[in-house]
């Protein structure tokens, strides 16, 4: 099978590009390399194509859907705080983006259609757990253009036949996060600085929670919505359904370290979200989801990971 993924040389694409690849099919990798990196891909081989062009080009989008069967659409620019300080921007990407891949595959006839939208379209939901019928309450433009990406969805669902698999991610983890970028997530900043003995900053009280989820978890369920799974009209919520919160992060990475790790608590941000939990019955029941990696199992196969870059810088 011929598969486009968009957004292939980031954290979470090339993980399922190399999944897709060890699994037999022909990958097609649409990316700027704004955030993703090269190194990421296995550029050897020859199942793998590799397109350096931006989703918010026309022309380059239809390039990257001639003769796929599947896109997977990850490319974004996934930071918060960059789609606040310029919403035009981040909207000409992650919508206008999304609508331009949506066209093309149209033009194309390609049905089979996975998209990565966000737990950030619930903003700071009141229950917990999160399930999919949360009312929707958006906070930031990042959030805003997921939930309206999700609209177009739709719309080519009912007026043009489209089969989409829509998932809200949690919080993923794993190797390949770059701990430098602004919407890392704090699991790769708390190791890298642990790693290195520098001191971890918490914004809070440590007690904040999140659902996390193993990127190895995550890009085989992409793997099964692209290649196996009909379309839905539902979103579908990506978590592990418990909460884990920092200082049992802090705990755990100590472990790993062997040594007690230098942590400075400091004031809470305004608009942090204090707990976040999914609700994954949707999930479990349309896909065959079980989380192979505990939350413990994923942190220790990631520092194991971080701590071999950092030993290769030295060398």
């Amino acid at each position: 099978m011929n598969i486009l993924v968009t957004g292939g040389g980031g954290f979470i694409g090339s993980h399922l590009v190399d999944l897709l690849l060890l699994n037999g099919h022909s990958v097609r990798v649409l990316d700027n390399f704004s955030t993703g990196s090269r190194n990421n891909l296995p550029s050897q081989n020859e199942r793998l194509e590799i397109l350096e062009a931006d989703i918010r080009d026309p022309k380059a989008v239809e390039q990257s859907v001639h003769e796929v069967e599947a896109i997977v659409h990850l490319a974004a620019i996934a930071s918060v705080q960059a789609s606040v300080e310029d919403p035009v921007g981040t909207h000409a990407v992650n919508l206008v983006g999304t609508v331009n891949l949506l066209e093309a595959a149209r033009r194309h006839g390609i049905k089979r259609f996975v998209f990565a939208s966000s737990a950030a379209v619930y903003g700071n939901a009141q229950q917990l757990p999160v399930t999919e019928d949360t009312p929707l309450a958006p906070l930031t433009p990042y959030a805003a253009d997921k939930l309206a990406s999700e609209y177009y969805i739709d719309f080519y669902r009912r007026q043009h036949g489209l089969q989409p698999v829509v998932f809200r991610f949690f919080n993923i983890f794993g190797p390949r996060q770059d701990p430098s970028s602004p919407y890392s997530g704090v699991i790769s900043i708390f190791m890298q600085r642990a790693i290195n003995g520098q001191p971890i900053t918490v914004y809070g009280d440590g007690e904040q929670s999140r659902d996390f989820v193993f990127v190895a978890d995550l890009v085989e369920l992409l793997k099964q919505a692209s290649v196996t799974t009909n379309g839905s009209e539902l979103p579908m919520n990506v978590g592990n359904g418990q909460g884990t919160d920092l200082n049992q992060l802090l705990k755990l990475i100590g472990d790993f370290s062997g040594k007690e790790l230098d942590v400075e608590y400091v004031a809470r941000r305004p608009g942090d979200i204090k707990h976040s939990q999914a609700d994954n019955c949707r999930l479990r029941q349309r896909m065959k989801y079980e989380s192979r990696y505990p939350v413990e199992v994923g942190l220790q196969k990631t520092y194991e990971w971080y701590q071999g870059q950092e030993l290769n810088s030295l060398a």
